[in-house]
């Protein structure tokens, strides 16, 4: 029977306002699992109050009827009507995306560092809120207004304060709607542990909770700030004694750094211990990254370095030992606390920070204190060394059993191969890069301790319809195979995979459609001729940046460099800069043709190193894999050129042709 066609029409383009995204796909904004994330971006502006040197109080109820109420003694939102929109800008801030305070990161901005970036976070909490309510003390009256799904039930209103009461702050109290949650209510422990953190990164800070229904009261105030923290956290793991006293240190950047901005900087707490699990816990500008990031990277980073150079100062590395970074930070507990002036992190959960400068920032802040440190006492340092020498023993123990299971049967390895010195499969890297002068630059600008680099001439043949016997036949796809130790397959063999020489097979080729159609060449080869590296997660698509845009100095900002991996993401970055205050044309666009042109220092920054790199796992995802073959069979089929014409018919439109 016939189905009815559906009309696609311009009544069938819908527009969504205000905060009806959100409620539409609530997933994309925020953490549905629980009330956690929500509750959070509410606690986040008090803190940032506080970070600005403006609160010295936020008090958390948790009320009978399951609200919240986040009260500070800060500033007190703006009231008054907003020059442009001409709405109180307290009710501009509740219910717009992408309005708030945070933007301005110029010297008499309202915030110069903050966990806030795009002013979308608290605007969320009141689209998925039943019930929003907000009090502001400020100018001598005191001001309400409330809310309800997103949308003003109760408009401003303002009446002045008592007579002698000088009383400035903003309480925000609100009640999760339900249906947008698993579960509407606040995990209490994770609750109290962020409440703690709050006042632990802010000295002085007193932080106050309040739970109506279970008659329970608690505060936290610490004046010794991170290292009590850490040492009282190490103690509820079970951890036994550091083995050194505390590595602790502070650092700020100053006035006129050619690469860091006035008042960026760190502050951190590591201890040492031979047994327990490691406390690790990092910030940025006071937001708790779950997930790490660039500023953890820079932490280990720099304690490499410090721990490596003591060691070689007094020549205790045994004779073959290799150290690497996981020996000095695999028994490292630490509590890092850092300031960004821009921070970038992954998602609107804010869970990782992604800005590449952070590896920089942190790891020069904490190397050269470390080092002092360790030259002042020997002892301590010695005892240090002797734990990250055993760490690093017992690796390459592990490394060489593994090794004696894989040794028979090696084959020769390709000429063009440049291959790494590490011989743990997990952690090795095996870039097929498009080109031999690309493949000059990765190979310079690679780690070549874990990183392989093998560079492809021309295009792969098409191998969709190849059989796997002839497939050697092929010089290029013939080195793929022998460098990446596994034969081709089919989807129903079991192949030996104990062969695989790298945990990672990443696909490296240009930001243009040549270097798209390369990617499709090897992702066919892998998804037909060895399906289960697919399966197992090992296949990657590295994703080089196509634009540079280079900012000149402005105010505290120092000359800025910032890659964009495509067109909508130049659009997104000038619009942002736009919204900063960055003169229109101020700034300069390159374009990069193709990976050839960047030099070593810029492949490695953008695309290969772990901390700062985009990297995309293939994965069959949604699609089932006959719909995955299917699909690879109309676009690389032999004799699907009818097929091929009525999808491009069909599909066309959708094209982003890059001519």
């Amino acid at each position: 029977m016939a189905t009815k066609r559906s009309e696609y029409t311009e009544s069938s383009i819908k527009v969504l306002k205000g905060l009806e995204p959100v409620r539409q796909r609530p997933g994309m904004y925020t953490r549905t699992e629980n009330t956690l994330h929500v509750f959070q971006e509410v606690l986040d502006n008090a803190a940032d109050e506080g970070l600005a040197g403006y609160c010295s109080v936020i008090a958390v109820t948790l009320h009978a009827d399951g609200s919240v109420a986040v009260e500070d003694d800060g500033r007190g939102i703006p009231v008054g009507l907003h020059p442009e929109e001409k709405l109180p800008v307290v009710e501009i801030v509740f219910t717009r995306l992408h309005a708030g305070g945070k933007f301005d990161k110029t010297a008499g901005g309202a915030y110069s560092f903050s966990g806030g970036l795009h002013g979308v976070g608290v605007s969320v909490t009141n689209a998925l809120s039943s019930r929003f309510e907000v009090t502001v003390w400020r100018d001598g009256a005191v001001h309400k207004i409330a809310f309800s799904d997103g949308e003003v039930v109760a408009p401003l209103s303002s009446k002045p304060i008592g007579r002698g009461e000088r009383r400035t702050g903003t309480m925000v109290r609100f009640l999760p709607n339900p249906k947008y949650f698993d579960v509407p209510t606040l995990p209490m422990g994770e609750l109290l542990h962020l409440l703690r953190s709050k006042a632990v990164l802010l000295p002085g800070l007193r932080v106050t909770f309040r739970d109506e229904k279970n008659d329970r009261t608690q505060e936290w105030q610490y004046d010794e700030g991170l290292r009590g923290y850490l040492a009282e956290s190490l103690v509820q793991q079970g951890a036994d004694e550091p083995l050194i006293p505390f590595f602790e240190g502070a650092q700020e950047i100053g006035t006129g750094h050619d690469t860091f901005a006035e008042g960026e900087g760190a502050a951190w707490v590591v201890a040492w211990t031979e047994s327990g699990t490691p406390v690790r816990e990092s910030y940025v500008n006071l937001i708790p990254t779950r997930a790490g990031g660039t500023h953890e990277s820079g932490l280990r980073d720099g304690l490499f370095v410090a721990v490596k150079g003591f060691i070689e100062l007094h020549g205790l590395q045994p004779k073959g030992v290799k150290l690497l970074p996981e020996d000095v930070f695999a028994r490292a507990s630490f509590v890092l606390s850092t300031r960004v002036l821009d921070p970038q992190f992954q998602g609107q959960i804010k869970e990782r920070l992604n800005s590449r400068d952070a590896v920089r920032l942190v790891s020069s802040l904490a190397r050269a204190p470390l080092e002092l440190w360790l030259s002042q006492h020997v002892d301590h340092g010695k005892r240090l060394a002797e734990l990250v020498i055993r760490q690093a023993q017992a690796r390459s123990r592990a490394t060489q059993k593994v090794e004696k299971r894989k040794s028979s049967g090696v084959a020769v390895l390709p000429g063009k191969l440049t291959d790494c010195e590490s011989s743990d499969t997990s952690r090795n890297e095996l870039f097929l890069v498009e080109g031999d002068s690309a493949g000059g630059s990765a190979k310079l600008g690679r780690d070549k301790e874990f990183q392989a680099i093998l560079p492809l001439r021309g295009k792969v043949l098409n191998s969709w319809e190849v059989d796997p016997d002839r497939l050697f036949a092929n010089n290029e796809i013939h080195n793929i195979a022998v460098a990446i130790g596994v034969d081709p397959h089919g989807p129903t063999d079991s192949p030996d995979l104990t062969g695989l020489r790298y945990g990672r097979i990443c696909i490296l080729s240009d930001a243009d459609v040549d270097g798209s159609h390369i990617q499709v060449l090897l992702l066919t080869l892998f998804l037909r001729h060895f399906p289960r590296l697919i399966e197992q997660g090992h296949l990657y698509i590295a994703r080089p940046p196509l634009y540079r845009v280079d900012l000149p100095a402005q105010g505290k900002r120092p000359l800025r460099k910032i890659y964009c991996l495509d067109d909508g993401e130049l659009r997104h970055v000038e619009d942002k800069l736009r919204q900063e205050g960055v003169r229109e044309g101020s700034w300069t666009l390159s374009r990069f043709k193709g990976l050839g042109e960047m030099n070593a220092e810029q492949l490695w920054e953008t695309t290969m190193n772990p901390d700062t790199r985009r990297m995309l796992p293939v994965e069959f995802g949604k699609l089932a894999r006959s719909a995955t073959e299917q699909c690879f069979t109309m676009l690389m089929g032999r004799n699907e050129a009818a097929a091929r014409r009525a999808w491009l018919e069909r599909r066309g439109n959708e094209a982003e042709v890059d001519v």
